[in-house]
């Protein structure tokens, strides 16, 4: 799925991988993958990638690579080094190695799960650097998102089990959704699903409003950055009121939904009410179904979960006759009690936990 949003931002390079996509990318394009990325969790940029099974070999390495860059010199400076089938085994060892190595004599070390920090007096913001040993071969990159894609910056109200704001649109794109039908989240907790489906339709970029890492990096271009910001603005269009809606029975969920919404810019463009899935009333013609559930994996209830699974399919056939529901489900089994053919569209985590974005057609009546 983010290799078709790369594609879509002309980057013909983009190969699937089983960890990410990797693409090339000039500054501009390394910035507009940031600021327009929906489904990706973090943008990093390869700087060398050398073979070291001995530590002089990684240092020796490490030390010709042009931190100056992307590192300023009061930077505080993070490496995180994960390590597999490598004679270098200790990521902690090699983490502090390649601080060393990149020159931040000094170091305050913060040993523990291969992570060594470089913190200088003035408490300057972070860069990270991931260093990834895989049979002895080393690949270093640098992190140009810095704080993790998803945090968009307009979710400080949330719900119970929030969604990630990356999750929510995989969901939205997933569901084939196109931006001019109705799309209705009838369980929708703090409203990430309809405020992502808001974005998406009126064609704004999910980073404006926050920072990035490249931003700190000493050649970092401003002019360049700027033309990125100002196309994205360029191209973003009015969303009619109505067409998204978002409901729940909690009215702490539907407060946190509007002011959510409101951060983000795009409270006019999503209808908000308080109602169980039972009550809602979608609007005349096609449209999605889009929603998540509640698992009931953390709290114990999946067996007190079949009936709602049950009503929301109940529902859908009664009121959203050719529809398209798209669910993000746990478990197939609880999944099947809505009694409608969903076939899985993707396979990822959620906080940990195995899901599976689920898409259907909800059937119409038969003709007598």
């Amino acid at each position: 799925m983010t290799k078709g949003e790369l594609v879509s931002l002309g980057v013909s390079s983009a190969v699937a991988r089983p960890d990410g996509v990797s693409f090339s990318a000039s500054a501009p394009v390394l910035y507009a993958a940031n600021l327009w990325l929906r489904t990706a969790s973090r943008v990093v940029v390869r700087v060398a990638q050398f073979h070291a099974s001995e530590f002089y070999e990684l240092e020796r390495r490490v030390g010709r690579i042009p931190w100056e860059r992307f590192i300023a010199g009061n930077s505080t400076v993070e490496v995180r080094a994960t390590c597999h089938k490598s004679r270098l085994y200790h990521s902690d060892a090699v983490a502090e190695r390649i601080l060393e190595a990149a020159g931040r004599s000094g170091t305050k070390a913060v040993a523990g799960h291969g992570s060594y920090v470089f913190e200088p007096a003035d408490g300057a913001s972070t860069q990270l650097v991931l260093a990834r040993l895989v049979r002895d071969v080393c690949t270093i990159s640098i992190d140009a998102s810095g704080e993790l894609l998803h945090r968009r910056g307009y979710r400080q109200a949330t719900a119970k089990a929030p969604l990630r704001e990356t999750l929510a649109s995989a969901l939205v794109l997933a569901s084939g959704w196109d931006g001019a039908a109705p799309l209705i989240d009838p369980m929708c907790g703090a409203g990430t699903i309809a405020i992502e489906a808001a974005l998406i339709a009126s064609r704004r970029a999910p980073g404006l409003g926050r920072k990035f890492a490249f931003e700190r990096w000493p050649e970092f271009d401003g002019e360049t950055w700027q033309a990125v910001l100002d196309a994205a603005h360029a191209r973003r269009i009015a969303s009619p009121a109505g067409r998204i809606r978002a409901s729940d029975r909690d009215a702490g969920a539907t407060a946190a939904t509007s002011a959510n919404a409101a951060r983000a810019g795009v409270e006019g463009e999503i209808e908000v009410s308080t109602r169980a899935v039972s009550a809602i009333e979608p609007p005349a013609g096609l449209g999605w179904l889009v929603t998540n559930p509640p698992y009931g994996v953390r709290t114990g209830e999946r067996d007190r979960l079949r009936n709602l699974y049950a009503q929301l399919g109940n529902v859908a056939r009664a009121r959203c006759q050719g529809w398209t529901l798209a669910m993000l489900a746990a478990d197939r089994a609880l999944a099947g009690h809505t009694g409608l053919a969903l076939s899985t569209r993707v396979r990822t985590t959620n906080g940990g936990i195995p899901v599976e974005i689920l898409v259907g057609a909800v059937p119409r009546p038969a003709l007598a």
